[in-house]
């Protein structure tokens, strides 16, 4: 399947501003930053999750832990060249009991990824709440799940892919769509 440029959705500086626009709706909703640990859904939530942290550093003066998640072994839709994936590891250094835990991801599209996040955490322990940000949001749900902290709705086709690229993964850092030609 060949891809082709659309449209850029976000530049470096639309999606700092956003990252920082986000910590500090993190921080309103959940009254300051007690208990609250970042917890980036591999590959690209964790660079998010990671500046996420840095902006609330930067606002509360309070480190918050960040970890990272891999879901593969959750997955409920990989297809049948996906089932001898290499399992990147999990890299959760703090304990999720009784934590405020926010799932980090890049793009939320058919809701699978965030339920396979969500019985990963369940199966480290109960946490007090876990809520979710999505960078995008690009609709297409298949499950019932909506993200808390959205950077950014945009409906899109499903022959549309948002492709992010982030300096940490990619050596640049946008958000464009992409179509099938």
């Amino acid at each position: 399947m060949a891809l082709k440029f659309k449209a850029f959705l976000m530049d470096e500086a639309s999606i700092n501003r956003t990252l920082i626009r986000i910590a500090h709706q993190i921080i309103e909703k959940n009254h300051g930053v007690e208990n609250i640990c970042l917890v980036g859904i591999k590959s690209r939530g964790v660079p998010l999750a990671h500046r996420l942290a840095e902006n609330i550093e930067n606002i509360e003066g309070v480190k918050v832990p960040v970890g990272e998640l891999d879901i593969t072994v959750y997955r409920d839709d990989l297809s049948p060249v996906c089932d001898s994936a290499i399992v990147n590891s999990s890299h959760i250094p703090f304990s999720v009991k009784d934590k405020i835990i926010i799932l980090v991801d890049d793009v939320i599209f058919t809701g699978r990824t965030v339920r396979a996040a969500l019985e990963a955490i369940m199966a480290l322990g109960r946490p007090a709440k876990i809520q979710l940000f999505a960078m995008i949001d690009r609709g297409h749900a298949e499950l019932p799940i909506k993200a808390n902290y959205v950077g950014k709705n945009i409906p899109t086709s499903r022959s549309e892919f948002v492709s992010v690229k982030l300096q940490e993964t990619d050596g640049e850092t946008n958000i464009s769509i992409l179509e099938q030609e």
